[in-house]
């Protein structure tokens, strides 16, 4: 369980920085989430309407918007605004690999953690979703299937906050109040995205400033690839305007978010012993068939 501790204008900084999931950007020297999604839409949402009395295909949300989806019920509601505003609360980091299983895959992802240090057991009985441990130092000797699976092995960085929206629309494209102190978590796997996202943190920790002191405002930037197609990664300024008071309700979302962080890893943890024990038996069984075989010729 995470330790409490408790946010204060005048706590220690070096152990607020270290439970928010700061250290990790500053070089020393020498289960179903009820939290709402955000992410960057990268293809747009396309939509009808009725041109001189034909009903013809139109683009309602334009591609590289920051789309965030809040849980209701048993569906979700999308908000678009291109330029939010967050307020960071903690930080993580974790693995995950996408795997490819007829028309639907499934993510194997590891547990979060203030940093990559150490191997992470994942929800699929290993330890870093397949990577192996240590710092590879020939990456090109490595066998195709390697470099393939590395490949597909994602680093994360997680972000917790909120986040206000103006300017924001439906995925109908119909313009819709705006959202305000919204509880999101955000997976950053892009790689210049991931490092995008950790230059206004690196920067608070190392004017001994925490994470929800100040907001950052987000903007994307298109990026061109060979084939024409696009794709988008986030910008982010840490504004330094305004120090913002930390209150009793901010304290209460810093420890609902730990308690979130607390429940999934409570969540993959319990998945990864149940899938290495399976592994285990499988192995113990191929073992006994092996030794039946010797026995029997």
């Amino acid at each position: 369980m995470t330790q409490l501790v408790t946010l204060s204008d005048n706590g220690n900084f070096q152990q607020l920085a270290a439970a928010m999931g700061m250290s990790a950007d500053v070089k020393k020297e020498g289960k179903k989430s009820s939290l709402a999604r955000l992410k960057i839409d990268h293809s747009g949402v396309m939509g009808e309407e009725e041109i001189k009395g034909k009903i013809k295909k139109v683009q309602v949300i334009d591609a590289g918007q920051f789309c965030l989806s809040v849980p209701t019920g048993d569906t979700e509601t999308k908000y678009f605004a291109a330029e939010p505003t967050i307020r960071l609360f903690n930080q993580r980091f974790m693995y995950k690999r996408y795997i490819k299983q007829g028309e639907k895959g499934r993510y194997v992802k590891s547990v979060m953690a203030t940093d990559l240090k150490n191997d992470l057991r994942d929800n699929d009985g290993g330890f870093n979703c397949g990577k192996p441990s240590g710092w590879i130092e020939d990456y090109k000797s490595l066998p195709d299937d390697m470099k393939n699976l590395l490949k597909s092995i994602k680093r994360v960085r997680v972000l917790f906050g909120t986040i206000n929206m103006e300017s924001v629309t439906n995925h109908l494209g119909e313009a819709v109040d705006g959202v305000e102190a919204v509880p999101f978590i955000w997976e950053v796997d892009n790689k210049d995205a991931f490092k995008e996202m950790g230059a206004p943190i690196t920067q608070m920790a190392k004017q001994n400033r925490l994470l929800p002191q100040h907001n950052i405002n987000l903007g994307t930037t298109e990026n061109k690839l060979p084939n024409g197609a696009s794709y988008w990664t986030p910008t982010a300024a840490l504004d330094l305007s305004a120090t913002l008071p930390l209150t009793d309700a901010d304290q209460k979302v810093f420890a609902d978010f730990n308690e979130w962080i607390d429940g999934y890893n409570d969540y993959i943890i319990k998945a990864y012993n149940e899938a290495s024990n399976e592994k285990s038996a499988a192995e113990f069984d191929e073992v006994v068939e092996e030794f039946v075989d010797v026995e029997t010729a």
